[in-house]
């Protein structure tokens, strides 16, 4: 990135001004290294956010943020409804709800490495993944309604997770406002034989290792300890949620003209938070996000299935579940007064800080876990929300491309990527060789110089690393 179009304001603090259209300054979160490895589209694009109507304070990027569709990856934009504010699909992403979850395993590294290989196998065998997977849950019409408003509520009730889950989900488990009706019927198509799979791309189920702790105080509050073992999934809505963002941003961008908005770019299509549009995309949103959560919920009773081939005497116990692909309706402080914003965040994880109401009563005096997935054979972080964080509760998601997925697969092979992981005591299982090379460990940033930069900005508070011991990819 041509950083003399930015002006310093910290070690880690860059802003683009106010100019042509622009309503609120640009804020990029990142050290001057990452700033050189960003394309000078992550830029243009957090300019061209912050030119759209009813926008908040500034146009925010983390420092993992690179090119996406629409907003960047790791833009962040609070929108207010009273001052002409918009929902914009391409500012939540195709992957709604896209998300992390973190599950304590309950056994020590020691205990796991032995049998790690069939551990491998058996996740491998219990977790659909890759282009296309089905699962062994089929949907009928009534069931995908009531799962599309009770999200992972509904997995729950019909046997696919635990109760205990829901409490250290984002809502609960369950978003208020999903509108069935505004999903399309190719939408709810795709979800049909799709509850409970991966996916393909930068999605996974990852057995991890507790490697530091950095935070002696909160890691003891969310129940982590050096040497132990936890399991990570990363994925989202799957077919539903990618339908959804097509859909709608094809009507957002027939009707932003008669809708007065003057779109800085036609990838940010959007409506008005409080017209029809607005309302429906917001409920279709919604559905995609319960089908995300539910999904994820139906993964983790498959790996605890997998856990039980291996380990009888697992206890798989969630830690968090949180998304980075949404827009939330969330009260922020602005200028000194509370106000009803929508916030949204795309390839972005909210942070809430110590003492939110929204937060489990485990976590409420030290903060909400923030989970930082790795690239593929690389670490994973665990943070926690500071609450006083510069860009309205969020954080950072995970380590962000640096290279394209064409790119990727013109250095690397997959079966090179399994030999060099594997010599290196990490276990891959992919139904891809090309999906392993797409998501090779050298397309993507340093996760720990993301994660460090993430800490020096004050977006979040480090706690844990953790390292992979094997890697299921879709």
């Amino acid at each position: 990135m041509n950083l003399r179009q930015l002006v310093r304001k910290s070690d880690t603090e860059w802003w683009l001004p106010r100019v042509g259209k622009m309503h609120v300054p640009g804020i990029i979160f990142a050290t001057e290294d990452l700033l050189h490895g960003m394309d000078d589209k992550v830029a243009e694009q957090v300019a061209n956010v912050a030119a759209l109507p009813g926008i908040v304070t500034a146009s925010f990027a983390m420092p993992d943020a690179h090119w996406g569709y629409g907003f960047p990856i790791g833009g962040v934009g609070a929108f207010d409804p009273d001052a002409g504010g918009v929902v914009s699909a391409g500012g939540v992403g195709f992957d709604i709800s896209c998300g992390v979850r973190t599950i304590r395993a309950g056994l020590s590294v020691d205990e796991v490495r032995p049998r790690l290989e069939s551990l491998a196998d058996a996740l491998f065998r219990r977790v659909p993944c890759g282009v296309g997977s089905t699962s062994r849950v089929h949907l009928g019409p009534a069931d995908l309604d009531d799962l599309m408003l009770r999200g992972a509520r509904w997995a729950v009730e019909h046997g696919h997770g635990a109760t205990t889950d829901l409490a250290f989900m984002e809502e609960q488990g369950t978003i208020a406002g999903a509108d069935p009706d505004a999903v399309s019927a190719e939408a709810k198509h795709r979800q049909r034989d799709q509850l409970g799979t991966l996916g393909s791309g930068n999605h996974y189920l990852e057995a991890q290792a507790v490697a530091q702790i950095h935070d002696e105080e909160i890691a003891a509050a969310y129940g982590l300890r050096k040497g132990d073992v936890v399991l990570s999934v990363h994925c989202g809505s799957r077919g539903m949620g990618h339908q959804i963002g097509t859909d709608y941003l094809k009507t957002m961008l027939a009707k932003s003209k008669e809708s007065g908005i003057d779109l800085p770019e036609r990838e940010l299509a959007c409506a008005r938070l409080d017209s029809d549009l607005g309302r429906r995309y917001l409920g279709a949103m919604r559905a995609g996000i319960n089908c995300a959560m539910a999904n994820r919920e139906v993964i983790t009773h498959f790996a605890r299935e997998a856990f039980a081939e291996v380990f009888p005497s697992a206890n798989l116990t969630l830690l968090y579940d949180v998304s980075h692909n949404t827009c939330k309706e969330e009260v922020h402080d602005v200028d000194g007064s509370p106000r009803r914003l929508f916030v949204h965040r795309k390839g972005a994880t909210r942070a809430f800080g110590p003492g939110h109401a929204d937060l489990p009563e485990a976590y409420r005096q030290v903060g909400q876990p923030v989970l930082v997935g790795g690239s593929m054979g690389t670490a994973s972080y665990v943070l926690a929300g500071i609450g006083t964080g510069p860009a309205f509760a969020s954080a950072v998601h995970g380590a962000g491309r640096t290279l394209s997925r064409h790119e990727a697969t013109r250095r690397w092979k997959g079966k090179d990527i399994v030999h060099d992981l594997g010599s290196r005591g990490i276990l891959i299982r992919s139904p891809s060789m090309r999906g392993l090379a797409e998501e090779a460990p050298g397309a993507y940033k340093d996760i720990d110089r993301v994660v460090d930069a993430a800490r020096a900005a004050r977006l979040a508070v480090i706690v844990a690393k953790l390292v992979p011991l094997a890697c299921v990819k879709g």
